[in-house]
């Protein structure tokens, strides 16, 4: 688990950065997608079971992943194309029950977190490196460049990848025990 970004936005910040540690962050962003389609071909039959009332399925992890992915395009081109733009946090927790994401179609969310992964590391590539000192103001954290979201992508991708893994460990253990 991770910090709170509202209550603790630093910490939340750091958290995110050391899942990410030294590694490049284009090259965690670009296999997360496989990463992804392996995750939820284990899954099988166990997709959408919860570990525990509260806590998100596989699917739900998925389905925040591509949400995410959704966010941090617009971010990324805001922060690009406009002069410290105002970048607006969001409730991951709402988005997962509000929008009903337990019923998602996986195959849907990975066509979606696959299109838009693509784009926004053709975008960094193709942006020069001056591009990556841009900032856009998070009404949550304060000011973010484009290449600390970028990096801060790339430690999300692995936090959440843990909790879905965690989640299908637990389902698994469960219906041993049970």
């Amino acid at each position: 688990m991770f910090a709170d970004p509202v209550a603790a936005p630093e910490a939340y910040r750091q958290s995110l950065l050391a899942a990410l540690g030294d590694d490049d962050p284009a090259d965690v962003l670009a296999g997360g997608p496989a990463a992804v389609r392996t995750l939820v071909a284990d899954a099988g039959d166990l997709l959408r079971v919860r570990p525990e009332p509260g806590e998100w399925s596989v699917v739900e992890c998925v389905a925040h992943l591509a949400d995410a992915e959704l966010i941090v395009a617009a971010r990324y081109r805001w922060i690009v194309a406009e002069d410290e733009p105002l970048i607006v946090g969001y409730d991951q927790d709402l988005w997962v029950s509000r929008l009903r994401q337990v019923d998602d179609d996986p195959a849907t969310l990975l066509a979606v977190f696959d299109t838009l992964r693509r784009w926004n590391l053709e975008l960094w590539a193709s942006r020069p490196e001056e591009d990556r000192q841009r900032v856009g103001r998070h009404n949550e954290r304060g000011p973010e460049s484009y290449g600390l979201t970028f990096r801060l992508a790339a430690g999300h991708d692995r936090v959440h990848l843990a909790q879905a893994r965690r989640a299908l460990d637990a389902v698994r253990a469960a219906r041993t025990e049970g």
